[in-house]
């Protein structure tokens, strides 16, 4: 398969560039590459489908965001790009030149022919989601509840009464649009734009439903299931393709975007794909050396301490981290041992400690091996 270009080469612009910018180089792209100019070139038609992709991603602030921080792996699974049809590319259009403008009908599909009517496409949902480090660390499937409109059942989503009081368009003749002939640099070419009338839906509502009074949808609550990959960050957003709100009276469902938030874990402190826990241990099992048991993402784990364990020591315990984002590495989980010093002491410590304080063992005699906290964390994290 071949490995997928960066978007912002595609386009000819910089990770500085204006939404302005990006929407002037993909106009450029889309007129340079469109099918109708370069018929019988299959290498246009790619370069036209990758500018579009890549406009897709770049024009949107939550994609773009996301592709920013993870790159092409950042656009897989849950709400990931997977190439726009060229249904969706010609839909775009009416945005990009402007629905009254010539190129915008020019370069749909059929390169200047009257189009059908324009797919509606509904408004998006967004909501927040918790997750445990748990969650995060291995993924997880979950069931969202959410309230959404959806295609009245009654009227099949026209708004009338029984789904048959309608009458077509006279303005457009069901089309949904109006065409007029315009004069450009390109020579004559048929400009469409929506119908004032139906407001591009084609037909005309002559009784109301009952159920859904003209609207064509209802509010309703459904339970989806979402899969959440792991390795999720907070502020990521993922989306569910057709989840959202159904338009009025006929339309594709918007999507729903899943935004990420992470619970804070009682002990475990998440460090990107590792895990950290400070360990805190007593003088006498530091120095004597012991066994003890710490909390990971699976669960608890025992541990050996050497006799002699120094304050600030790191452990690794390896592959106990969090698995990459659509990858196949995983991290640690790095225990930072602490040595726990008592604040009040009863007589018989004090004078045990006492007569240990100038005994030639408990004088600070660092070796020249030893490193400090810095050289430590940087040796873990190069």
């Amino acid at each position: 398969m071949a490995t997928k270009r960066d978007y912002y080469e595609v386009l000819g612009v910089d990770k500085n560039a204006s939404p302005e910018d990006i929407k002037k180089a993909y106009r450029k792209m889309a007129i340079k590459y469109h099918p109708d100019k370069n018929p019988n070139d299959p290498s246009a038609e790619e370069k036209f489908k990758e500018a579009a992709e890549a406009y897709d991603v770049l024009s949107d602030a939550q994609k773009k965001a996301r592709y920013d921080q993870f790159g092409h792996a950042g656009m897989n699974g849950a709400g990931g790009a997977g190439g726009p049809s060229m249904d969706d590319i010609f839909s775009q259009f009416g945005d990009i030149f402007g629905d009254d403008s010539p190129f915008g009908s020019f370069f749909g599909r059929g390169g200047g022919q009257q189009q059908g009517r324009r797919v509606r496409r509904g408004s998006d949902l967004r909501i927040k989601l918790k997750l445990n480090l748990q969650e995060i660390a291995n993924g997880v499937e979950k069931k969202i509840k959410v309230k959404r409109h959806v295609a009245c059942s009654t009227c099949g989503g026209n708004g009338s009464k029984n789904g048959t009081a309608t009458t077509t368009c006279t303005t457009c003749s069901g089309s949904g649009q109006v065409r007029k002939v315009v004069n450009t640099m390109l020579g004559q070419m048929v400009s469409t734009s929506t119908c004032p009338t139906c407001n591009g839906e084609g037909k005309l509502v002559t009784e109301r439903c009952d159920v859904c009074f003209g609207e064509g949808r209802v509010l309703q609550e459904d339970v989806i299931p979402i899969k959440i990959p792991a390795g999720v960050t907070e502020g990521i957003q993922l989306s569910v393709t057709g989840k959202g709100n159904v338009p009025p009276r006929g339309g594709v469902a918007g999507d729903l975007l899943i935004v990420v938030e992470e619970e804070e874990d009682e002990f475990l402190k998440r460090d990107g794909n590792n895990v950290v826990f400070d360990l805190h241990v007593n003088f006498v099992d530091a120095t004597l050396g012991t066994s003890v048991e710490v909390p990971t993402i699976e669960g608890r784990a025992r541990i050996t301490l050497d006799p002699g364990t120094q304050g600030g020591k790191i452990l690794r315990l390896k592959g106990k981290g969090i698995k990459e984002l659509n990858g196949y590495g995983r991290g640690d989980q790095l225990i930072h041992v602490n040595i726990w010093t008592p604040k009040t002491l009863t007589s018989e410590e004090r004078s045990t400690l006492e007569r240990l304080r100038n005994s030639p063992n408990f004088q600070p005699k660092p070796g020249k091996n030893e490193k400090g906290f810095f050289d430590k964390m940087k040796d873990f994290f190069q």
